[in-house]
């Protein structure tokens, strides 16, 4: 995913859908490297993650 496109998804109220590696995550914020941003996944589980951008997708 575009870093441009990231950063519109964080700045917007909409519930924008996002998958990496297939799987359907929150983009919780935009690590200082603007290479990696830290998810975690929808649903009950809060466990975050530091991803590439590149393996995130929107659906």
């Amino acid at each position: 995913m575009e870093l441009r496109r990231i950063k519109q998804i964080l700045s917007s109220t909409a519930d924008i859908d996002v998958v990496y590696n297939g799987t359907s995550v929150w983009i919780d914020g935009l690590n200082d490297d603007e290479q990696t941003a830290t998810v975690h996944l929808r649903g009950p589980l809060e466990e975050r993650s530091v991803v590439d951008i590149a393996e995130l997708e929107e659906v």
